[in-house]
């Protein structure tokens, strides 16, 4: 069983593409983990596809991680128009940067995160994330433990993800 890490990207990308945001960013978790590694991937070939550049800074899946990445993007390309964190409190640390910043969200700078942390829908203004269905998953890996149990195929399931829209989009 997997998370489909790349789809929810791309997900997320295709969102804020569809919101009219240009200059999209992405703060990516640590690059020796393979769920940094496929949102990167999804982020990356969305912005390909429409002929966009991307912008990334590295975090560590932590909210101050999030809050210094987002400063360098803030540095590094002053007139970004949307960020893409790859976790939530990443993306919750962001929000503050941008506050401090003088930044309105999502006015000036729409930011999207990943996981859809209880948090999420606390934050000011609340954060648009991908969600991964958890009862989905668990009732999928409880199927694929009854066919290992059966000697029958362990196939991996790829789950997908939903774009569970806020006010910070």
């Amino acid at each position: 069983m997997a998370l489909d890490n790349a789809g929810g990207a791309a997900l997320a990308v295709s969102h804020l593409l569809q919101r009219g945001r240009r200059r999209i960013a992405a703060i990516t978790g640590p690059l020796d983990l393979y769920e940094a590694r496929e949102r990167l991937d999804g982020y990356r070939q969305t912005l390909r596809d429409t002929g966009r550049r991307s912008i990334v800074a590295l975090g560590d899946f932590t909210r101050v991680s999030g809050a210094e990445a987002m400063r360098q993007l803030l540095e590094d390309d002053p007139h970004l128009d949307a960020v893409f964190a790859s976790n939530d409190l990443m993306a919750i640390g962001a929000l503050r940067t941008l506050h401090q910043a003088g930044r309105h969200v999502p006015d000036d700078v729409a930011v999207v995160g990943f996981d859809d942390i209880e948090a999420a829908s606390y934050t000011s203004p609340a954060l648009t994330s991908v969600r991964s269905p958890m009862a989905d998953q668990a009732t999928a890996a409880v199927h694929l433990l009854l066919r290992l149990i059966e000697g029958g195929s362990t196939d991996p399931v790829i789950m997908p993800n939903e774009l569970v829209v806020r006010e910070s989009t």
